[in-house]
This record gives C-alpha cells, structure tokens and sequence, in this order.
C-alpha cells in the first residue's frame, strides 16, 4: 500500500485508522473508544490499559528477543563503548524500579531526571514508566534557576541525577546545580537518587540522597521484581519542558496508549527500521527527539538504539558520526542540519568518511530546524543515500511531515520536509485565518482533532494551551511556523511566524534568504534576522561563518553574497547588512537563537537563554552587530 493509500485510508476513516494501529501494542484491556473530545481535550484509546515499559521491554523478553541488543552506549568521551540487551534492560529497569518504589514512588506521582548521555537516563525513565510515575527529563548541566522553575512546576517526589556530565575538554558537575535548584525552589523532592560517576563523584546530602550504584545492587542481591503497573492509554507518561514565548516554560505533556502507538507506526512508516535494526538518533534525551527516537520509539518495535555521548567533531574529528555508524552498523541516523554544518565546514570535501565502510547505512534524516539544500547536497555526495527532511515539534512528539520511506521513497524536494504524515491535515493561513493559494507563504497550522502521539495539553495549564496554540485560527493547532505548500502538496518550513520581516511593506522570509546565503561556497552556515529601521520598518541583517580554508578577503565574499540574494530574490529584499562571525549562537539541541540575536541588535532588553550552548559567543555577536551600527547609537 502506497503512501497515497495511506493517507487516504486515514482521512476517509481516522477512528477506523488508529483502532487499526492500535493492535501494534499489548494492551491489557483493548481500547474500543478510540477517540473522544470533551471539556478537558481531545483524548485518543479513551478506555484502553496498558504500561509502556512492559510494551517497550518485557515482551521483546517474553517473544525470545532477549538477546537482542537494547542499546549500545558509545561515549567518546570516555573511550566506551557498552551493549546492553533487551534481557539485561529488563533486569535494571525492575531493580531501579524497586528503588523507586522504596522511596515512595507510586502511579501519578512525578520524577525529574537530571542526567547525561548514558544509558542510565533511558534505564530510569523506563522504571518510572514500569510504576505508572510521570517523569521530567531535563537537559543534563541546565542552570540551577532553570532546573528550580521545573521542580516548582512539575512537584517530584524524587529525583534522579548524575554526578556529572562530559564536555570536551571538560567536567560538568551537576551535583551543585542540583542542590543549588533544591535550595531555591519552593517544592522540596523527598529524595534525591545519584548515579556516581568515575569522572567526579559527588558528595551525598544524609538522609536525602542516596546512591545509585548502592541500591542497584542490593536489588540485584535480592532479585527483585517489580510488575507493570497497569494505567489508562489517556494517563501522562511524561512532561516536557520547552519554552515559552514569555519566558516560562511550557510543560508538555505526553500520555502513553497514543505516544506509543504514533512512534511503532512512524519507526516503520517514516524510518524504515525493523526489529533488530540499528538506529541512531544523534539527539539528547533532555529533548523530544530523545524521548521519541533514542528511547521509547526504537524500543516500541524491539530495534536497537545507539546512545552517543559525544558531538559530530572535536571527538576526536569530523568523522566521528561515520564510525558509529560503521563500528555499530547503523541503518539510519537522524540528526540535526547544524550538525551537518559543523562537520562540513571542517571537512568540506567529505573527505573523512572514505576512511570508514558504512556500506549499511541507508538514509539520513535531518529535522529540528530548516534544512537549507546546500547541506543537503553535500550529505548525499559525502553518503551517497538519500537526505530525507522531516518536521514535527516537541508538541507533536513525531512527524508531521516526512517522506515514509517505509511505505515508498515519494521524490525528494530539497527544502521541503515533502508531506504530510497520515493524522495531520495541514493548512497555510493567512492574518486573517483565510487559506492562502499554493505557494503563497503564511502561517501553517493543523486541522484539529491532532492525531495519536501530540500533546493533549499542557501540566496543569489548559488555560495557557488554548492560548498558546488554539486561540489564534479556531479549529487548528497553531504551530508558529511559517511556510507554503506547493502545488503537489509538499511543505516549506520558511520561518518562524515571527521571522516573516516586514520590509517598506513587503512580507519576506529570512529563511529564504538562508537558503540562498548557505548556497555560497564559501559559507559553511548562516543566520538572517529582521533588525529594525527608521525608513523601511525592517530589514534583513546576515551573519555568516565561513568555511575553514576560506583565503579570500571577508570584503568580496560578503559582497558577493549580498549580490547573491539580489539576484535571486531581488532588490526587494533589502539585503545590505552582512558580516562574518566565527560562529552563531545556539541552543544544546543545535537551534540558533535567532530572537535574542535580533533583541541585541535592535538594543532591546534581553535575558541569556537557558538553553545556549555557550555564553560567550553572544559577546562576539554584540561586538560583531557593532562594526554594522548595530545598535544605533540613540538606543544602545
């Protein structure tokens, strides 16, 4: 059955559908309210019971999969690399379960995990799932005020925290954040559980931390087991925290009977990965691509997952994404375009990977950010397979455009994410909530209901989740991104709703202009931003890295890259501003932080991020907008 089929199939019978997609799983109780709306929300396998870490786990175990490799840990960082399979998991998962349970965790109750990359973060994510708990996991090193908004919001009665994480070059003791964020916040957890790790173990506090390694083996000794709890397909799994337009963080939430039905169908469908393949997510577990596709997705249909603890270069070089995936026989990466960036700015022939055989690797999938065709271009000369975009966000929990490999390879448009995915009916709107034509650029929103896998709100906040995403265009699910879609149906992400710029009148997409920087050959990646101006209301403003080896002089590449943008969008445009940086600030999950660039330039007031990667590159911003006359004077 062909994509087309598929969708077809969906849209004449949704319910019909995802009943079908439903028997993917093991239930306890098989839903047959498969999908209901009322006063508190959309809610799909209404009356269906079932545990995700039993469905995740134990019944690869229980089929004879035990065996089969759950995941495989590969740190650079420490020169490791472990495997653990499904049968091991399992042991671990019922042992630190039963720590859990002796300090009091129960069904409904919450857990934070504060970890790194390894594979005790998926261990204890799923034993919180085992005991029907809800678990926060958050970004390993976050700042103790940041980590503080979240215990405050979310309330554990435990949390769960590494000693430390490894940067390049570099120790990151959480310990002293944790205790930091303890001490500030209002919500105080009951316990806290460390795993002790060789690099930099911590000090423990009497009577409120306890060590991992300790109680994980006199659980061992004991040979203790603990049964899945049973809860309700419409019951929280988890919370995820991702920011808001006011500064506070937006706790999503994820519930268990639809996350893991949408995921079996999207590991198959869109990722063409079958039980006892390989998979790599090059993500982190503290963002939604971590929880969907190195943990729970990868899981649901009995692959193996690769947990990496490293970056794409300066562990040790730009060829460290091809020896994972040659030493472990990945099948399929997914990544980010910034990663790809990085790693052909400092390899810019591709060079390195003729030094590894990755004769199994077969697609790359690049998401979380709009993926310019330059880059596309050079993965599929360095890899020779095909570079497959797709988009979804940390609401949706999976993608909502894709090109479902799985099903059949739909032509590939560079730029384009290509369709939608069966349960997303998309629409481009204008200001006004009218559909704009094919081709014409607005605001691209989803036609509620939202399909199995998406938020069905946010913790303890329907207030703010009609605000947020249905107050806007009555009837659909507002993303905040802007695009269009082609005459054959096909996506552009361009922007976010709020980087469409204004220019003397004239509606223009910075992304657009991105894509036509990042076809320079002297540009390894780029940044376009609306700054503000006394004549034309706004104008584009271009930061650019340029490639290593680049010997030209910054004046004629700049030059030529705005004549570029004048040829191919035009005079209208106004692209007059551009100056070269070493590099752009970012977000640890690889996003650029393209508002807070445009606050420092437009002399507005503004707070550092608590997701940049590092501080100090908005310094070398600041100073770089300076040589521009950004800010004007009369406001800096």
């Amino acid at each position: 059955m062909g994509y087309q089929n598929q969708y077809e199939n969906w849209r004449n019978d949704p319910q019909g559908f995802w009943a079908g997609e439903a028997r993917r799983l093991h239930w306890q109780t098989a839903p047959e309210k498969i999908f209901e709306r009322d006063e508190s929300g959309d809610r799909w396998y209404v009356d269906g019971v079932m545990n995700t870490c039993f469905n995740c786990v134990d019944r690869h175990v229980e089929a004879g999969h035990g065996a089969r490799i759950a995941f495989i840990h590969d740190s650079p960082m420490t020169g490791t690399t472990s495997h653990i399979s499904y049968a091991d998991l399992l042991n671990r998962v019922n042992w630190v379960a039963a720590i859990m349970q002796d300090k009091g965790v129960e069904k409904g109750d919450r857990v934070i995990i504060y970890m790194p990359m390894i594979a005790e973060t998926a261990i204890a994510a799923l034993a919180c799932a085992r005991l029907g708990a809800i678990h926060s996991i958050v970004f390993g090193g976050f700042a103790a005020a940041e980590l503080a908004t979240r215990l405050d919001d979310a309330k554990p009665r435990l949390i769960i925290a590494a000693s430390c994480g490894l940067e390049p070059g570099r120790i990151v003791d959480y310990k002293p954040l944790l205790d930091g964020a303890i001490e500030s916040a209002a919500h105080k957890p009951e316990a806290c559980l460390i795993w002790q790790r060789d690099e930099s173990p911590a000090p423990l506090i009497a009577d409120r931390d306890y060590e991992w390694q300790a109680l994980e083996g006199e659980a061992r000794k004991a040979k203790r087991q603990i049964a899945c709890e049973p809860v309700m397909a419409t019951d929280p799994l988890y919370i995820l925290y991702t920011s808001g337009t006011t500064g506070v963080p937006k706790g999503v939430v994820r519930d268990n009977g639809g996350h893991l039905v949408a995921l079996s169908w999207a590991m198959e469908n869109i990722y063409n990965i079958a039980p006892g393949e390989v998979f790599w997510s090059a993500s982190d577990f503290g963002w939604v691509v971590g929880h969907s596709f190195i943990l729970y997705g990868p899981l649901a249909i009995g692959a193996t997952s690769v947990i990496y603890e490293g970056k794409p270069i300066g562990t040790p070089d730009a060829g460290a994404f091809w020896r994972v995936i040659s030493e472990h026989g990945v099948k399929a990466l997914f990544t980010a375009p910034t990663a790809f960036r990085a790693i052909k700015k400092e390899d810019p022939q591709g060079k390195l990977v003729e030094n590894y055989d990755i004769r199994a690797f077969k697609t790359l999938y690049l998401a979380g950010e709009r993926v310019d065709p330059d880059t596309i271009n050079w993965a599929e000369a360095a890899l020779g397979v095909p570079v497959i975009d797709n988009w979804w966000q940390t609401e949706t929990g999976w993608p909502i455009c894709a090109n479902p490999v799985g099903i059949e390879l739909l032509p590939i448009k560079k730029g384009s994410p290509s369709v939608a995915m069966p349960g997303y009916e998309l629409a481009v709107l204008d200001e006004g909530g009218k559909p704009v034509g094919a081709n014409e650029t607005g605001a691209i929103v989803v036609k509620m209901p939202l399909p199995p896998g998406c938020l069905p709100g946010l913790w303890q906040n329907r207030e703010g989740f009609q605000v947020a995403y249905m107050e806007d265009f009555p009837g659909y699910y507002k993303t905040g991104d802007a695009g269009f879609i082609d005459e054959d149906g096909y996506l552009y992400v361009m922007s976010r709703t709020d980087d469409i710029i204004n220019v003397a009148g004239h509606r223009l997409s910075t992304g657009g202009m991105e894509e036509v920087l990042a076809g320079h050959v002297d540009i390894a990646e780029c940044a376009v931003l609306g700054v503000n101006d006394a004549l034309k209301g706004e104008v584009p403003l271009g930061l650019l890295v340029f490639n290593d080896g680049v010997n030209r002089s910054d004046a004629d590449i700049l030059a030529e890259c705005i004549q570029k943008i004048r040829d191919e969008i035009g005079p209208v445009a106004a692209f007059k501003l551009a100056v070269r940086v070493a590099r752009l600030p970012k977000t640890r999950s690889g996003k650029i932080l393209r508002g807070t660039i445009r606050k420092i330039a437009n002399g507005e007031d503004w707070q550092m991020p608590a997701t940049i990667d590092d501080p100090t590159i908005l310094d070398e911003i600041t100073e770089a907008l300076k040589t521009l006359g950004y800010p004007p004077e009369s406001i800096a």
